[in-house]
């Protein structure tokens, strides 16, 4: 399941991808337009400008923006980053895995089989999802208007 965390995450990353390239956003406007607890945007903000996927400026003209294209972050890398894992048990994770307390062969569990197969098909979803198709559907449905080409 989808953190909150990584909710916010993604909804203050499509705000910036929105705005142009050079341009940046303060973090009480972000707050403000998503309806973001603004101490939890914060660290939210602070984690993803340590991963590389923001660019950060502090003092009177600072504010935050994309530091790649938004067609170069996909919701899979975002996920992953915040929420650490894609897959609903531990024991079909790639990156983390860990039998489960009560398995007696993972490699012969059909529960984990089928897990592991949900985690791949979610993985495909999220990794070819960018924030460029984010705001592509947001224009498609009538939502903010985009400000930049994508």
């Amino acid at each position: 399941m989808l953190s909150q965390k990584a909710k916010y995450a993604l909804r203050a990353l499509i705000m910036l991808a929105e705005r142009t390239d050079d341009e940046l956003v303060l973090i009480a406007e972000i707050a403000e337009r998503e309806n973001i607890p603004r101490k939890f945007l914060e660290a939210i903000l602070v984690e993803l400008r340590k991963h590389g996927l923001l660019f950060a400026k502090r003092g009177k003209s600072g504010g935050y923006r994309l530091a790649r294209p938004a067609a170069e972050i996909s919701f899979g890398e975002v996920i992953r980053l915040i929420d650490g894992h894609l897959a609903p048990i531990p024991c079909a994770s790639k990156n983390s895995f860990r039998p489960c307390d009560d398995c007696i062969d993972p490699a012969t569990c059909s529960v984990r089989w089928l897990m592991v197969q949900v985690r791949d098909a979610t993985a495909n979803v999220l990794d070819n999802q960018s924030l460029a198709d984010a705001l592509r559907h947001r224009q498609a449905t009538g939502g903010l208007p985009v400000n930049f080409d994508i």
